[in-house]
């Protein structure tokens, strides 16, 4: 029997399949539940084609407990990203009426025209970082909410008075110089004690959760903390978003994943670019953040960013080249672990993959992030080199970590680029 794909659109309490062959005729339809015995019964009424391959919409957002699932019981899935989907419906039936039916369709038929779609593998270590990141995250919001409503019953309770970076024992001082005597004051002060507490709480959460996450960092073999201004929480955020460096074959791929490189707007013989609000926001966010570290500090970062204002650059736009090479050293390290880790099994039954790094190959992990770029992102106006050159520490513009192993000549570790996902 000829192989056929299985659309799924997976939702939380629900999952609509579409069963089509390689010439996408449609061969079947169902939908079923997510819960124990829906699974099941869209599990028997699967293998009744032998040859079949999983296509599931958004294996890394709404549908990853499916794909999860589907992958740990021995089935072959690929991920379809949903703007492919999308475009598919819409050029198939001419109209973008959207229906679990109609997408699960679209879905199916993305995975028969489009070749390189990423299969989905388990990484129980890299999903686990990656829910580690995600609780540390909500922790950290957790502790700015609380810190917000202490600062309101502070600010009534002591007025004139405000910290800009309010700690748990600042506030306990505060708090131990008032004593209110009116109704409505002792119960301001109350509540501030129990935000006081919530506070010291999560603080001791985060405080551990940072230890997990340096041990957890450290256990992959990662040196991104070796980079000035990353600490436990951007590293295990870049280990967890990124997932295998080599899908992507050049630094310039890398920045416009993460939202680093200007876009090109340029109209006729008018040549400008313009600041990227796509990309992988949550990367965004911790090369921005190291960045700001390096400002803060006497580091190479911060005599780029003084470079570039002394050049006629702005303080925003120096910051955003300086957030551009900083995406660059964070690629280069990615490179330098792969290598030292494709180093380190060489010899042994594991194979490197295309990429040149153990692991390279075809494959994604369930928690990986799609690297799909835009074809307007450039890494920077002009053209770009399609290589990493060899690190140099005397002219390079920003700090290259000393635990950094030495990368191969030129020419050694190759990485296959990913095909066009469009239909």
């Amino acid at each position: 029997m000829a192989e056929v794909i299985i659309g799924v659109d997976p939702h939380k309490l629900s999952a609509t399949i579409e069963v089509v062959d390689r010439q996408e005729r449609l061969v079947a339809t169902g939908r079923f539940g997510t819960d124990q015995r829906g699974y099941t019964a869209m599990r028997s009424y699967a293998r009744t084609f032998p040859h079949r391959l999983w296509a599931v919409e958004g294996a890394n957002g709404t549908g990853r407990p499916l794909a999860q699932r589907l992958v740990e019981d021995g089935e072959r899935v690929v991920d379809v990203p949903a703007k492919l989907a999308a475009r598919v419906r819409l050029f198939d039936t001419g109209h973008n009426r959207k229906t679990d039916a109609l997408d699960a369709h679209s879905i199916a038929v993305v995975a028969v025209r489009t070749s390189g779609l990423r299969v989905v593998h388990r990484d129980g270590e890299l999903e686990a970082l990656r829910m580690l990141a995600d609780r540390r995250d909500e922790l950290s919001r957790l502790r700015v909410q609380t810190v917000n409503r202490l600062q309101r019953l502070l600010g009534e309770l002591v007025p004139g008075t405000r910290k800009k970076d309010l700690s748990a024992l600042q506030a306990k001082r505060m708090l131990a110089g008032v004593r209110p005597r009116d109704v409505a004051g002792r119960t301001r002060r109350r509540m501030a004690v129990e935000e006081l507490a919530d506070l010291v709480a999560v603080d001791a959460k985060l405080r551990a959760m940072k230890a997990e996450l340096k041990a957890a960092v450290l256990a992959r073999g990662s040196h991104l903390m070796d980079i000035h201004g990353v600490g436990p929480a951007g590293a295990a955020r870049i280990l967890a978003d990124v997932g295998d460096v080599a899908r992507f074959p050049t630094r310039a791929r890398f920045a416009s994943w993460t939202g680093t490189a200007p876009l090109d707007a340029s109209s006729g013989q008018q040549i400008r670019h313009r600041l990227s609000r796509a990309g992988n926001r949550r990367m965004n966010h911790v090369l921005h953040i190291a960045a700001v570290v390096q400002l803060r500090n006497a580091t190479e970062g911060r005599a780029y960013f003084d470079r570039k204002v002394a050049a006629g650059k702005t303080p925003k736009e120096a910051l955003r080249a300086l957030k551009r090479r900083l995406s660059d050293v964070v690629y280069r390290q990615l490179v330098a672990d792969a290598t030292v880790t494709q180093d380190a099994l060489e010899g042994t039954e594991h194979e490197a993959g295309p990429g040149g790094h153990c692991g390279a190959t075809d494959v994604s992990s369930a928690a990986d992030l799609p690297p799909h770029i835009g074809t307007s992102d450039q890494p920077l106006p002009g053209p770009a080199h399609p290589t990493l050159p060899r690190p140099d520490p005397g002219d390079h513009p920003l700090p290259v970590p000393a635990a950094a192993p030495q990368r191969r000549r030129a020419g050694a570790v190759k990485v296959q680029r990913p095909t066009d996902e469009r239909p």
